[in-house]
């Protein structure tokens, strides 16, 4: 088999002890890149590094391709230190992960909190980053003000509360985790979720929830617990943390009932360089649903 189309694994030792298991297609550093981009794909929540081996093997000989495990996902590292999962730390693995690769990403691809940390990222270190698409996933200055001021965006993100309880993980694995399926059932449908597809979920699962309900745990931004909590008013986020001068393409799915369309209002305040294209059939699972709607999106970013 042509190895430039076939899905490989390594692990990337970071110098700050994190180790990173990822994924990738298309030549290895130093093999023959040529002039081929380099393409860094970061998933979500309840998923897995895994859910972009389809994306990657059709960008086979257009791209070479990366898809990292974040940590806390297992077979990555998993810090059992809820500090560890603070946006700095987040934003230092990916940062290390692509002095590893060798040469800036040409296209940093995110989706759900993937896409949390590529807004980061972008921000705090935009010479790592050519381009930036980001797929239904919000820029933290439109979701601070989201969560803050918008009842219908907090009653949307209430489930975020949830995970972040201390039997969170317990909860969610009773009865074949009855709890995370609706997660896909409920945020548009789940028509491409098959049988295959549910045992490989129950398999990435199975490897344990904790460092993936971390990421919500750690972060501050969630919605008020009650009509009493004002955490929200109080925090501010800087500057730098919100300005990403890195050209953007926002790929928005306005079925996500997780994520409300306000979350795109303002959002060239901040991203002087933005794209947005919105599509108006597609839910938060766009990537699973309009795959090739995605992969048009990926080859028209790194042919420009």
């Amino acid at each position: 088999m042509n190895p430039s189309v076939a899905i490989r694994s390594f692990e990337a030792v970071l110098p700050h002890g994190v180790t990173l298991s990822c994924r990738t297609s298309g030549p290895d550093a130093g093999a023959g890149t040529g002039s081929l981009p380099t393409v860094l794909l970061l998933h979500g929540f309840p998923e897995s590094a895994w859910v972009w081996d389809d994306t990657m093997l059709a960008l086979a000989g257009q791209a070479r391709c990366i898809a990292p495990c974040l940590r806390g996902y297992a077979p990555s590292s998993a810090p059992v230190e809820l500090e560890a999962y603070r946006a700095r730390h987040l934003v230092e693995d990916l940062d290390a992960l692509v002095d590893r690769l060798g040469t800036p990403v040409d296209l940093l691809v995110a989706h759900d909190c993937g896409g949390a940390l590529a807004w980061n990222l972008a921000a705090a270190r935009p010479a790592r980053v050519r381009r930036l698409l980001i797929i239904n996933a919000p820029h933290p200055g439109t979701f601070l003000r989201e969560l803050r001021d918008n009842p219908a965006q907090q009653k949307a993100s209430a489930y975020m509360n949830f995970l972040c309880r201390p039997d969170a993980q317990a909860l969610l694995t009773e009865r074949d985790f009855a709890r995370l399926w609706p997660f896909f059932e409920r945020m548009g449908g789940a028509a491409w979720l098959t049988p295959a597809l549910r045992e490989r979920y129950r398999q990435t699962w199975r490897a344990g929830l904790e460092g993936p309900l971390n990421y919500y745990r750690a972060s501050p931004l969630r919605p008020p617990r009650d009509a009493g909590d004002t955490s929200l008013h109080a925090l501010t986020l800087p500057p730098a943390m919100l300005r990403v001068t890195v050209p953007t393409t926002v790929l928005w799915g306005l079925q996500d009932t997780a994520l409300r369309p306000g979350l795109l209002e303002g959002l060239q305040d901040w991203v002087p360089e933005l794209d947005l294209v919105t599509v108006p059939e597609a839910s938060h699972w766009i990537v699973h649903e309009q795959p090739a709607t995605v992969r048009h999106t990926i080859q028209r970013l790194i042919g420009s």
